[in-house]
């Protein structure tokens, strides 16, 4: 059980306790008279309606904690996180003010654990600064502390929350840290695969060569002897010699029928190379659909449909903000066509970054094509084609068209 609480689930059930036993504070020190009575508007309303005022604002600010820290970490954040954010500061405050306590400061400790992955680290620490600083009116006016004292406590739990944000944003790089080490051994190990399928294809493509130079030359050879040793024998010597002409035919034939055995087979598997990068990869399930056998006889090509498949995936999980991301690759007349869209946010504008640059680069060199559309809270889709051969691809030039 230990082994699935990572950095993020561990802050939040932390921040969860520390919500819960504030809680039973705030009900220990609502046990003694005194303290009700210093209460802002204690004379003129009820006490259960005062209680009922820190209490929502209690609860409120552990619904919204337990929802902001769902996923934390495996999601871009959004407005509505940042509203969330600010539900979250002002309930804090609000425990203070209406329990006439300095325990909002302690939830704003809890808030902190928040900030990094929602925030970047100058505006959260400006953030824990102005919300701790916001308390000070309590400490002077409800509790009656000297202005110096009411600023310094301010700053000691400012500390506090600082050191909680450190600690978070520890966490946080942690955490980012193994999800690229994660994508960085997806790709180790599809580019090892596509490695050894190259080199398994460049193995047979020698032994094959091989064969046909080597022993079929020879075979060829003692064919011929034999057929000419043929006319020049008589009588059983000539059945034999016959015979060995035949069996020397029948290999020749076996031999170059090996040849095109090992020179058909020496294909790479687009599937099996693919199927790596889709793996594990958190907060987005990619439903990879790819018709099979898909197989290339080009590492090269491979490699840049790898790439490509390798970009179209850190670009979702980076920018998308999707959930899902489909990719779909067959085979169309002589051309690899790869088809990739998410249920993201979408833009209303594509500005092409170095990815999709280095990407569209990638398969013009070698005479495909990329095609990318996107509409605000659509998505994007693209669509790539890469000629299957090299052959193709001098088709395509000659005739001057895309593919």
């Amino acid at each position: 059980m230990l082994a699935r609480l990572n950095h993020s689930r561990l802050l939040r059930y932390a921040g969860l306790f520390t919500w819960a036993m504030v809680g039973c504070w705030l009900i220990n020190v609502w046990q003694e008279p005194a303290r009700v009575e210093l209460l802002p508007g204690a004379a003129e309303h009820p006490v259960e309606l005062l209680v009922a005022r820190w209490v929502a604002l209690y609860l409120s600010f552990g619904g919204i904690y337990w929802w902001i820290t769902r996923e934390l970490g495996q999601r871009r954040p959004d407005y509505s996180d940042h509203a969330l954010l600010l539900a979250l500061t002002l309930c804090a405050i609000g425990v203070s003010f209406f329990s006439s306590t300095g325990l909002g400061s302690v939830l704003l400790m809890v808030m902190a654990g928040v900030l990094p992955w929602l925030l970047s680290v100058r505006l959260g620490v400006i953030w824990l600064l102005v919300s701790n600083l916001a308390i000070i009116p309590v400490f002077v006016a409800l509790l009656a502390f000297p202005i110096v004292l009411a600023v310094v406590t301010a700053l000691l739990y400012a500390g506090f929350s600082i050191f909680v944000f450190v600690t978070a944003l520890v966490a946080m790089q942690q955490a980012q840290a193994r999800e690229e080490q994660r994508r960085l051994n997806a790709e180790l190990r599809a580019t090892r695969l596509l490695l050894a399928e190259s080199a398994r294809i460049n193995e047979r493509t020698r032994i094959s060569r091989e064969l046909h130079d080597l022993l079929g030359h020879h075979l060829t050879a003692l064919s011929l002897n034999l057929e000419v040793a043929g006319h020049l024998v008589e009588g059983r010597a000539k059945e034999h010699v016959s015979q060995a002409h035949t069996l020397a035919r029948l290999l020749l034939t076996d031999v170059r029928e090996a040849v095109s055995h090992l020179r058909d087979n020496g294909t790479i598997d687009l599937a099996a190379a693919l199927q790596p990068l889709a793996e594990n990869v958190p907060a987005l399930d990619i439903h990879m659909d790819i018709d099979g056998p898909l197989t290339l006889d080009d590492p090269e090509r491979a490699h840049v449909l790898l790439r490509c498949a390798q970009e179209i995936i850190t670009n979702v999980v980076r920018h998308a903000g999707a959930d899902n991301l489909w990719i779909h690759a067959c085979r169309d007349h002589g051309h690899i066509v790869m088809t990739a869209h998410d249920d993201g946010r979408g833009a209303a504008q594509l500005v092409s970054g170095n990815g999709l640059r280095g990407m569209r680069e990638r398969l013009v060199q070698h005479g495909g094509d990329l095609t990318i559309e996107t509409r605000p809270q659509a998505g994007f889709r693209l669509s790539l084609t890469l000629p299957a051969t090299a052959a193709a691809t001098a088709v395509v030039a000659s005739e001057g068209v895309t593919p």
